[in-house]
C-alpha cells in the first residue's frame, strides 16, 4: 500500500510540474527522476503549494505546513534547485522550478555524496532524447517562444551591419550590466558524460549566470561567485572553443548565458538530431557565404553545431573552388561559429530580412510560454487547494486552449495588449513587481 501511495505523490507532482511553463509529459522516466530527486514530503510541499512566487506566509497557509517546519522543507528544496527563492519588499517569495530551466540544470549542477548524477545523467539523457516527449510538447511547429535565444559571436557580423547589434544581443554588454557573476556545472554536458554520450573536450565549467540568479545559485552552493574578469575569460574562451551563445530569451535582465557545444547540448541536438527547430530562438543575424570569395574549405559546414550548411559542387562564375558553402536558412540559428572558422572572410552574419522579436522581461516569456502551451490558467488561478480556483482555472483553461484563442492572442496585433492585460492584472493583486522581473 505504502508503494502505492508514493507513486501517487510523484503522479501528482508530475502533473503539478507539467503545469508550468514548461510541460513535462508523464511517463515511467519522469517518474525515476522524480523520485530520484524529492522525498515524498518534498513532492507533497511542491503539490500543494502556489504556482506563482509566494511568501512564507501563504505557502503555509495554501499547504497547511506550519512555518517552522515548512521552512526547513523549503531550504532543502532551494538548495537543490527544486523550489526558486528571491527577495522582494523585505522578504522571501517561493515557487516551484519548472523541469526546465529548473530541476534538469540545477540537478545536473549539483555534486557530492548526496546526488546520484551517475543515475540522474542517464535517465535525464533518455527522458529528453530517446523518448522525444519533451521536445514534442515544447517545441513543435505551433510554438513561437522558446526558453533561450542565440547571441551571434560579434566578431561574426558583417562589418558594415554590427551597429545594428542591439545591446541585449551582445555578450560583451551583459556583462557590462551585471554587477553579480556566477559559473557552475554545464548541465547538458554533466548529463551526457554519466550517460556515456560525451564525446567533447569542453570544460564543464561553464554555465554563466546573472545578478539575481546569480545571487540564488551561489546562495544555494550551485554555482561558484566569480569577477567580471573571470566572466569575459570566460566567454573569450567559448570563441575560441567554438561554442554556441544561448542566452535567456529576454532582453531585460539576462539571468543566465549557456556556452553550447554541438555534441552535449539538449536543444541544439533536438535542432540537429530530432528536426526540432524551435528549440532555441534565433538570433536576429543569419549565415551568409560570399560565393565568389568562399574557397570550398569547408571548415564552416563542419563548425556548424546544427548542421545547417552543407558543401555543394561549385556553379561556373562562382570563383575557382570546387565546392562552395550553402546555408539552410530555414534552421540557422544566427550564431556565427561558422564564421568564426573562415580564414577567406566569405561566410559572415547578416541581418535576417524580418526582427526576430524577443520578450522584455521573464514576465512577459513566462506568460507567453505558458500561453503556447496551454497552461496560461495556472498563473492567474495559481491557489492548486482552492475549489473555486481549481473551478476557474478549468473555465478559463478551455477558453484560452481554443486554437483561434491561442493565434489571436499570439498574433502581432494582438500579443502586446494582452501582456499590457497581464500585467495590469497583477497590479491590482499588489504584485506589480512580478512584471518587471
Amino acid at each position: 500500500m505504502g508503494h502505492l501511495v508514493g507513486k501517487d505523490i510523484y503522479r501528482k507532482l508530475g502533473k503539478k510540474i507539467d503545469n508550468l511553463n514548461m510541460r513535462a509529459p508523464w511517463n515511467d522516466t519522469l517518474f525515476a527522476i522524480l523520485k530520484e530527486v524529492y522525498s515524498e514530503v518534498e513532492a507533497d510541499v511542491i503539490v500543494k503549494m502556489p504556482y506563482v512566487l509566494s511568501p512564507l506566509e501563504r505557502v503555509s497557509k495554501v499547504t497547511g505546513y506550519q512555518p517552522d517546519r515548512l521552512l526547513t522543507i523549503i531550504d532543502g528544496l532551494c538548495d537543490k534547485g527544486l523550489i526558486l527563492d528571491l527577495w522582494v519588499n523585505g522578504e522571501y517569495h517561493y515557487m516551484p522550478s519548472p523541469l526546465v530551466v529548473g530541476v534538469f540544470e540545477f540537478t545536473m549542477m549539483r555534486t557530492g555524496k548526496d546526488v546520484n548524477s551517475k543515475e540522474l545523467g542517464k535517465l535525464f539523457s533518455h527522458y529528453f532524447g530517446d523518448t522525444k516527449a519533451f521536445a514534442a510538447a515544447n517545441f513543435n511547429d505551433d510554438m513561437q517562444v522558446s526558453i533561450m535565444r542565440t547571441l551571434p559571436h560579434e566578431e561574426a557580423v558583417r562589418q558594415g551591419e554590427y551597429t545594428e547589434i542591439l545591446d541585449y544581443e551582445k555578450a560583451s554588454a551583459l556583462i557590462e550590466s551585471s554587477t553579480k557573476f556566477a559559473i557552475g556545472i554545464c548541465s547538458c554536458r554533466h548529463e551526457m558524460l554519466h550517460a556515456g554520450k560525451n564525446a567533447c573536450d569542453v570544460p564543464l565549467e561553464t554555465c554563466s549566470s546573472f545578478g539575481d540568479v546569480a545571487d540564488y545559485l551561489i546562495r544555494r552552493n550551485l554555482a561558484k561567485e566569480v569577477s567580471k574578469d573571470e566572466m569575459q575569460n570566460n566567454f573569450a574562451r567559448s570563441k575560441e572553443m567554438g561554442l554556441v551563445l544561448n542566452a535567456d530569451n529576454v532582453q531585460r535582465n539576462v539571468a543566465f548565458v549557456c556556452h553550447c557545444c554541438k555534441c552535449c547540448c539538449n536543444l541544439l541536438r533536438g535542432i540537429r538530431l530530432h528536426g526540432y527547430p524551435n528549440c532555441l530562438v534565433t538570433s536576429n543575424f543569419i549565415c551568409e557565404i560570399d560565393s565568389s570569395t568562399c574557397i570550398g574549405c569547408g571548415k564552416c559546414a563542419k563548425a556548424c553545431p546544427i548542421e545547417a550548411i552543407e558543401m555543394i559542387p561549385a556553379a561556373g562564375g562562382e570563383g575557382k573552388a570546387k565546392k562552395r558553402a550553402k546555408v539552410d536558412s530555414s534552421i540557422c540559428i544566427g550564431c556565427g561559429v561558422c564564421a568564426l572558422q573562415c580564414k577567406s572572410g566569405a561566410c559572415s552574419l547578416g541581418k535576417r530580412g524580418q526582427r526576430v522579436i524577443h520578450p522584455e522581461t521573464s514576465f512577459e516569456r513566462v506568460m507567453l510560454q505558458c500561453l503556447e502551451r496551454g497552461t496560461l490558467q495556472n498563473q492567474i488561478f495559481d491557489n492548486p487547494q482552492s475549489l473555486s480556483h481549481k473551478f476557474m482555472r478549468g473555465f478559463v483553461g478551455g477558453f484560452l486552449n481554443l486554437p483561434p484563442v491561442k493565434r489571436a492572442l499570439m498574433s502581432d496585433a494582438l500579443r502586446s495588449r494582452f501582456l499590457d492585460a497581464m500585467k495590469k492584472g497583477v497590479e491590482k493583486q499588489g504584485k506589480g513587481w512580478l512584471a518587471k522581473i
